[in-house]
């Protein structure tokens, strides 16, 4: 555990220093929703209800920005021969700075969402269930994108490549996060898209990081 909270406070520090992934994501994440009014006009129906669909594909642009630099970094200066020798097991080590990328690029699309909703004119029944749909979904955002960061890891300029690998793993979560919301505006209920999203994550959190891991060792070992 103890080696577990020090890669998470490594990378925290890192993301600090480097400049704020959390800053970069955030930004980005309310300049493109603020895009979308200034194209479709000021027609407050028109916004709420395509409101969900902006925030989770603005968010989901948001988290791929800083994908690259999840293992990059520690690949061009060594630190990941080091940590493959690590006593703790590589899939652990990807977990744990899979949660720092969280908790600097999820977390403040989290805090922003709320903001970004009002000013799209969200409706009130939908704001309980955007916390909700972002709590289950951004988590599975890292996760996910763990493993294209893992198999593009040794690639120079991979970014594009990056966001071809992910982007179809994130179209099951962007459906089922804008039903559930687009379910609690109509006053229907969202526990389904929920617990959909709750076992996506689930099977993320199980399965990502050895996924993740595979390709690492695979590519040291090329």
């Amino acid at each position: 555990m103890r080696s577990f909270l020090l890669i998470v406070s490594r990378d925290l520090q890192l993301a600090t220093r480097i400049g704020g992934g959390g800053a970069m994501a955030v930004g980005f994440f309310v300049i493109a929703a603020t895009l979308y009014p200034l194209a479709l006009g000021p027609e407050l129906n028109l916004l709420g209800r395509i409101a969900p669909g902006i925030i989770w594909v603005s968010a989901l642009l948001a988290c791929l920005l800083s994908l690259d630099r999840l293992f990059q970094a520690d690949h061009e200066d060594g630190t990941l021969d080091l940590l493959l020798l690590d006593p703790l097991p590589l899939p652990l080590v990807i977990l744990a700075k899979t949660l720092a990328h969280w908790l600097t690029t999820g977390l403040p699309l989290i805090i922003a969402a709320p903001v970004l909703a009002l000013t799209l004119n969200l409706g009130a029944d939908g704001f309980v269930t955007l916390l909700a749909t972002m709590l289950l979904g951004t988590p599975s955002l890292s996760l996910l994108g763990a493993v294209g960061a893992a198999l593009t890891v040794g690639i120079r300029r991979g970014g594009m490549l990056l966001t071809l690998l992910v982007l179809p793993l994130y179209i099951p979560l962007l459906i089922f996060a804008v039903s559930a919301m687009d379910a609690a505006l109509f006053g229907l209920g969202a526990s389904a898209q929920l617990l959909v999203l709750t076992a996506l994550l689930l099977a993320a959190i199980a399965l990502c990081p050895v996924a993740a891991a595979a390709a690492l060792r695979l590519y040291v070992q090329n």
